[in-house]
């Protein structure tokens, strides 16, 4: 392709791509084929002779479009929003043009540095201490698997790097509303999972740090060492924020590396009056959140910030002869800073995305979603038919029909969320909590405005009626 055939193909897909975001709730939310429906329609062998970009963008939107789920769509309200902006959007197709692989300063001084400085601007809106120093990391999988190897090397210093595993038997600890990630980062460091600890919640779906302490002691006389716990301000099935402050003290008190994971509700610390959820996070080792989720930044980013980075870089820095240059000692090479060696240039997604709304713009949609979070928990609580299955701190709501007979209440409201889903108005998903099948609505897209929120309940409700076991 020539640089006039780009340029005309490239505005044909901006065209496209601004009539999507106008349009994006045409379309049913939830894609609506079937296994199949798309391989079938893609050639079993790649193409010989090149093809005209007319016709594969015909072939985007015919094959294409109809196998996407729409998580751009304000009526997206499952699992966690992926969010995007505008200004994000841009950022990323400059991203793509420059092409930039930003795995140390020399290769792009702008990307390391304006990466330092992001997150110098995310810290401070969010309230985070001083003593924390971030790094961007693709996604909070990542960067909560840094977390627990860094905990394992720096309680055996570094010996595990140099030497392999000996005879030592760690432990890792987590609520039983922890994200799965955590279970898979066990494994991946070779903790092992049956050497992950899942500490029991109270009736709040929050860690119960008087048993996580009970748990470490006994490992403690057990001959385990405890590596690292994991702590959530903001579960993935009902957002639930465990004790941060206590559960810090536990980890002072036993040397235990204290991860923080706010993947999803850390954007909420944007807001003064959130705060209470972070309060003794100066004791904490790490901290992530993930701009890519409700922040208006598009997949993937994500915030990774540590109070000790020495012991990070110590983990993961190799530097072979290719890879040196002048400068190493002035300045941050990231990728020293995780896992990959490559990186993308994803600060600058978020400096455009800060810049493009501000702070106050950023704060004024939180706290509208909060607030809208907190007028449907209102609605469900005043239903007879419906109750509250776990508190509400943000917007994120867990809940279910009750008017049925008592041992088909789960496949009743397994049937309203299926038949919802199938309308193609209203995408949400189910979580189980105490045992029962619940429906689980979580909102926050970047266009989401009040008559969204009011549109999906009143299509619960009627769905509900119809319903018939």
């Amino acid at each position: 392709m020539d640089t006039q055939s780009f340029r005309k193909h490239a505005h044909e897909l901006v065209d496209w791509m601004a009539d999507y975001f106008e349009s994006v709730e045409d379309y049913p939310v939830m894609s609506q084929v079937n296994p199949g429906d798309i391989l079938k329609q893609i050639p079993a062998s790649a193409p010989e002779q090149a093809e005209s970009f007319d016709q594969v963008f015909k072939d985007f939107k015919d094959i294409i479009m109809p196998g996407i789920t729409h998580w751009e769509s304000p009526n997206f309200m499952a699992y966690f929003p992926a969010n995007k902006s505008k200004g994000s959007v841009l950022a990323e197709m400059l991203m793509s043009t420059l092409g930039a692989q930003c795995m140390q300063w020399l290769t792009s001084p702008a990307a390391a540095e304006l990466e330092e400085q992001m997150m110098v601007w995310l810290r401070e809106i969010l309230g985070l201490p001083e003593t924390f120093t971030g790094v961007i990391q693709d996604t909070a999988s990542t960067a909560t698997l840094c977390a627990i190897l860094t905990a394992r090397e720096k309680v055996t210093e570094y010996a595990i790097n140099e030497r392999g595993f000996d005879n030592q038997k760690f432990t890792v600890y987590a609520s039983e509303q922890i994200h799965s990630s955590i279970d898979k980062a066990v494994k991946i460091a070779g903790i092992g999972a049956v050497n992950l600890r899942k500490v029991g919640v109270d009736e709040a779906f929050a860690m119960v740090p008087e048993q996580l302490n009970q748990i470490i002691e006994a490992d403690l006389n057990d001959g385990y060492t405890p590596l690292c716990v994991v702590s959530a301000i903001g579960t993935t099935s009902t957002t639930a924020i465990d004790p941060i402050d206590e559960v810090g003290d536990i980890c002072l008190k036993h040397q235990v590396w204290h991860h923080v994971d706010a993947a999803y509700a850390g954007t909420a610390l944007i807001l003064p009056e959130m705060r209470w959820m972070s309060e003794g996070i100066q004791k904490a080792d790490s901290f992530v959140f993930n701009p890519h989720k409700w922040m208006f930044t598009n997949f993937d980013c994500t915030a990774y910030f540590v109070k000790d980075p020495v012991s990070l870089v110590n983990t993961f820095t190799i530097t072979p002869d290719y890879l040196k240059t002048s400068v190493d000692g002035e300045v941050k090479n990231y990728r020293d800073w995780g896992i990959p060696l490559g990186r993308r240039f994803r600060a600058l997604k978020l400096w455009f995305v800060i810049r493009e709304f501000g702070v106050e713009g950023i704060q004024e949609k939180i706290r509208k979603h909060i607030l809208l979070g907190q007028w449907l928990a209102n609605q469900i609580e005043a239903h007879q038919d419906f109750e509250l299955m776990a508190p509400v701190p943000l917007n994120t709501l867990c809940f279910r029909y009750i008017n049925g007979e008592t041992d088909k209440l789960d496949q009743i409201n397994e049937e309203i969320m299926k038949k919802v889903n199938n309308t193609g108005k209203l995408f949400f998903t189910q979580t189980k909590l105490n045992g029962k099948f619940v429906l689980r609505l979580a909102f926050g897209n970047t266009n989401l405005e009040a008559y969204h929120v009011e549109n999906a309940w009143s299509l619960i409700q009627q769905t509900a009626s119809t319903i018939e076991l």
